[in-house]
């Protein structure tokens, strides 16, 4: 029971940390600090994808399915398994990959401008 909740839970902060890779920077558009953390973030899922490395948090559920006599994920991993076909179709795999390297890449420059922009604002005060 422990090795499921385990590998539930591990599931729950997979999917936010995907969630956060995509609208990551418009968080930092209100907290700018978050920004440091949303450029890892980005870095490791676009690498997980670009790279396949392996990720480690499909890792830790993975083993904790196993410990619970669950099957694990496919070899194919996290967003094939929950995302892929499910949220949008199989088909549309790369206009998604796109949507969120300009989702990311507006985000940065809006986070850009608007630091700019408070900075303007602190010159001219």
């Amino acid at each position: 029971m422990w090795y499921r909740l385990l590998a539930d839970a591990t599931a729950v902060v997979h999917f936010a940390f995907v969630i956060y890779v995509v609208v990551g920077g418009f968080i930092a558009w209100r907290w700018r600090w978050t920004i440091w953390l949303h450029i890892p973030a980005v870095a490791w899922g676009f690498s997980t994808v670009l790279f396949k490395v392996d990720c480690p948090l499909t890792e830790l559920e993975n083993w904790a399915r196993h410990k619970a006599g669950e099957a694990g994920l496919p070899s194919s991993g996290f967003i094939d398994h929950y995302i892929t076909g499910v949220l949008y179709p199989r088909s549309d795999l790369e206009l998604v990959r796109v949507l969120v390297v300009v989702c990311v890449v507006v985000s940065w420059f809006g986070f850009y401008w608007l630091l700019r922009r408070r900075q303007a604002m602190r010159r001219a005060t």
